[in-house]
This record gives structure tokens, C-alpha cells and sequence, in this order.
């Protein structure tokens, strides 16, 4: 495993990466020239409604896209470019220094095998341990992630334990060889609120614990404000506002952006209809021209069906692609 970077020194950095699916110039984008960077032991929130590219995001830092799909762009990891990697070195990267939590740990874990078993893979392949070694490690896994009994849990299969259990099941997986960064997907859908604390909690202590980078992909806005310190929002494979936590609450400068907070349960009196974005997201060949975000914004203009914004930095440390940030920036602070 890599030594870590000075804190200073990005420890993943994305360069213009794009995701395609067919040949040729026509080939459409699921996620379409994203460049963010992430430091060490900090949580970076990606967030998005279904068909943003937030999860193809992931799988590309993986190399793992669909077998249709082309890759593209720049994408460092402790100064190496994981797109020019061969197969082998990718295989000690993926799982030994960045791990990912898939969306759904009932369909992601082999329900034949234990649990056990399936830990052991990852230490068998990213260890030196024996198998007595990788037992005991493996024990401690559960333990660390809140598994009790783990010792016996071992030899229990996917389908003897909750969905809580088997998020946890996951994370001890993603674990196993200490990466340095984790790739969270919606670790905490369709788990109750009870079960969502205590994942959160367990991945602001091993943060805190391992110094492990996070990004944590979610659509729930809640999650990123309790445990983000920077996000980014993307819409249609674009990546449309990045800054920190605190801004994107504060001041957004983006009309999708602003739409997401809107439509976020408030203190509004029980009953009252929830503010929705009216339409739904492009699918990925069906993206309009100009910003794709238009035919839904409330606040297009003409220009914005032909333009397709840059995203800027018109504040410090905040970029927004939109044409009109400036504009409607000046008419909130009015």
C-alpha cells in the first residue's frame, strides 16, 4: 500500500473525466468531463438525482464501468494516473487502497458464501496474513464495524443477517486492507433512520480512526450536511456547483441546486405539499442542448437552450455552471 500524501497534496484528483457508451463521435456521455480533487481524510459529497452519473463516477475511479463503456480524462490517485494503469497494478489498487460500498449489500454479497469467507478474499488478496491471521483479522472487522458475536457471525450467511447487518457486513469487506480511500454509494437507501445513524456514525469514526479519505455518494441533502465538508452537484453526468458544505446551504448559486434544497422536507407544518422539480433528469442520450438543466429551471432564458455553461469560480472556492449566477446571486442579496 502507497504511503499518504502530505495533507496539502490532493490525494485523488479527476481530470476531465468522461464516461461514454458506443463508438464514435456521437457516443453519448454518462458522465461528461469531471474534474474534482479530495484531500486526505476529508468527506467529499457527491450529490444528484438517479441518471446525474453520480454512481458511473465511482465505477470509473474503479475501473470498473459497463463492458459498452469508454473511459477518458485524468484520474491521480497519490500521484499516479489510474487510467494508464495495467490490470494487475489496477487489481492491487481496487480493494487494497480504495475500496468501494455498493448501493444494495443484499445483492452485492455472494449469497452462497459466508461472510467470512468473502472478507477472506479481500485479505487473501490485498495481505500477507495466513489463515489463521486472516481469521482473527477478519473477526475484528465485524467487531470494528459493530457486528456482535463476530467470531460466530463468520459462518453465517448474507441471508441470517438485516439489511443494517449486511451494510456493515459490507463496510468490514471494504476495510480489510486499511484503504486510504472509500467510495461510498447511498451506503445508507432503503435502511431505516435508525440503521442510516448508525452507519453514519460508524463512517465519521473510522474516518476519524483509519484517516481514510470519503466520497460519499447520496441524494439525501440531510446526509451530505452532517457529514460532508465539501460537495459537489451534479445534473446529466455535469458536475453544476462545487463548494463547501456551508455555502451550499447558505448561498447557492445554482437554479438545480436551489431546486434540490427546496424540495428537502423544512419545518413546514405537517401536510404541506413538498416543493418538486417539475419534469425528470435527460437519460443519457437525450440530453438537450445548451445547459441541461434548462427545460426544468424556472429561471432559463433563451441563451440557456444554446450555451452550455463553464462551470466558474465567480466566489472563492465556489464554482457554478449556470449563465445567469451572477444575476440571480444579485437578486437574492437584494
Amino acid at each position: 500500500m502507497s504511503g499518504a500524501l502530505p495533507p496539502e497534496i490532493p490525494q485523488l484528483e479527476l481530470r476531465d473525466v468522461t464516461v461514454r457508451f458506443g463508438a464514435g463521435q456521437d457516443a453519448p456521455y454518462a458522465v461528461d468531463g469531471v474534474s474534482l480533487s479530495l484531500g486526505r481524510g476529508e468527506i467529499l459529497g457527491v450529490v444528484g438525482e438517479s441518471g446525474s452519473g453520480k454512481s458511473q463516477l465511482l465505477r470509473a475511479v474503479m475501473r470498473l464501468p459497463p463492458r459498452e463503456a469508454r473511459l477518458g480524462g485524468t484520474m491521480l490517485w497519490r500521484g499516479r494516473d489510474l487510467a494508464t494503469l495495467g490490470e494487475r497494478e489496477m487489481r492491487a489498487v481496487r480493494g487494497g487502497e480504495i475500496a468501494l460500498i455498493t448501493q444494495d449489500a443484499a445483492t452485492a454479497l455472494n449469497r452462497v458464501l459466508t461472510v467470512g469467507a468473502q472478507i477472506d478474499e479481500s485479505l487473501a488478496a490485498h495481505t500477507v496474513l495466513d489463515r489463521r491471521q486472516r481469521r482473527a483479522r477478519a473477526t475484528e472487522l465485524l467487531e470494528l464495524v459493530g457486528i456482535r458475536d463476530a467470531a460466530r457471525r463468520l459462518d453465517d450467511h448474507p441471508h441470517q443477517f438485516s439489511g443494517g447487518m449486511l451494510q456493515r457486513v459490507m463496510i468490514a469487506i471494504a476495510l480489510a486492507s486499511e484503504p486510504g480511500l472509500l467510495l461510498a454509494d447511498e451506503p445508507t437507501t432503503a435502511l431505516d433512520v435508525t440503521v442510516q445513524e448508525e452507519i453514519l456514525r460508524l463512517l465519521l469514526s473510522l474516518r476519524d480512526r483509519l484517516g481514510m479519505s470519503i466520497v460519499l455518494v447520496t441524494h439525501d441533502l440531510g446526509v451530505v450536511a452532517r457529514l460532508c465538508e465539501r460537495v459537489v452537484v451534479m445534473y446529466s453526468g455535469r458536475v453544476v456547483e462545487s463548494c463547501s458544505v456551508t455555502a451550499l446551504f447558505a448561498a447557492p448559486r445554482h437554479p438545480y441546486t436551489r431546486a434540490l434544497l427546496a424540495s428537502m422536507p423544512g419545518e413546514a407544518p405537517p401536510r404541506t405539499r413538498l416543493a418538486a422539480i417539475e419534469g425528470t433528469t435527460p437519460s443519457i442520450g437525450d440530453r438537450p442542448a445548451g445547459c441541461a438543466f434548462h427545460p426544468r429551471c424556472v429561471a432559463a432564458r433563451p441563451f440557456c437552450a444554446i450555451t452550455v455553461p463553464p462551470l466558474e469560480e465567480q466566489v472563492p472556492d465556489h464554482q457554478a455552471a449556470c449563465l445567469r449566477q451572477r444575476d440571480l446571486a444579485d437578486r437574492v442579496a437584494a
